[in-house]
């Protein structure tokens, strides 16, 4: 099964104490629930120069956290990605299906950044498969940068901002800042870069002009992951294309990742 995301670091899931579902219709057009449903793969739109959003979600938290992110960045490249995840039957009944319990392992188990260490990805430059990150952990701040462990809660959190240090083979050693809001059938997630990322000690993007926005929202029998990646990049010949490129595939390695991570708390073993 292709599983693709966009440059997303991770992605927390459920931080209230009860999560209603929302029928999937009513969030996504009939056809694209239908692609999702009978295909098993992600729906995926890249767009430059002047891009809109084409598979937004009807959600007005989201849609405010988008619309605000591309009047501040006015961005010239943006990718869209919409998956959906299956809960097991044992999890899919009634509107409330999330146990705190289970709330909690998912909420943990996203937060291990440091389980990206060593994650591949497919690189159409190098047609072969290469390391994305050759480390990941969370810091204690953008400025001090020291290491800390990953984040275990006994009880998630309302709102969460952390910051984390990637070291990737496209775009270098960086900081990102990640904040988090939950509404009653949703998490919304926000990753912003502190550090610029360069290709070749180019800057391609400049510090605050990447944006990735990501809700995970209860559809009762599944879940809808919607993600975002925009930015404001430096138009070089050359570069660009690696650039883009360099968003779509890797993307497919991290909402791996993520599907991964809620596998390994949700379904029976």
């Amino acid at each position: 099964m292709k599983r693709v995301f966009v440059f997303i670091l991770f992605f927390p899931f459920a931080a209230v104490p009860q999560l209603f579902s929302v029928p999937l219709e009513n969030l996504i057009s009939a056809s694209n629930a239908e692609k999702l449903r009978s295909s098993g793969k992600s729906i995926t739109e890249t767009q430059l120069r002047n891009p809109a959003p084409v598979l937004l979600p009807r959600d007005n938290n989201l849609r405010q956290l988008v619309s605000g992110a591309i009047g501040l960045l006015e961005p010239n490249m943006m990718v869209e990605t919409l998956y959906l995840y299956r809960k097991p039957a044992s999890l899919s009944v009634g509107l409330d299906s999330w146990t705190g319990e289970q709330r909690i392992g998912v909420f943990n188990q996203i937060m291990a950044v440091s389980s990206m260490t060593g994650l591949e990805y497919y690189s159409a430059s190098h047609r072969a498969m290469r390391t994305f990150y050759e480390y990941s952990y969370v810091v204690d701040g953008p400025e001090t940068r020291n290491r800390i462990p990953d984040p275990v809660f006994t009880t998630v959190p309302a709102v969460l901002t952390i910051y984390a240090r990637q070291k990737d083979l496209t775009f270098g050693d960086n900081i990102y800042r990640y904040d988090y809001m939950t509404t009653r059938d949703a998490v919304f997630f926000t990753q912003d870069n502190i550090t610029a990322l360069t290709i070749a000690l180019i800057p391609v993007i400049s510090r605050g002009n990447l944006r990735t926005i990501m809700a995970v929202i209860d559809c009762g029998d599944s879940i809808l992951i919607y993600a975002v990646s925009m930015a404001k990049t430096l138009s070089v010949p050359g570069i660009w294309d690696r650039v883009s490129d360099s968003f779509s595939n890797r993307a497919d390695a991290i909402l791996g990742w993520f599907c991964g991570r809620l596998d390994n708390t949700l379904q029976p073993r």
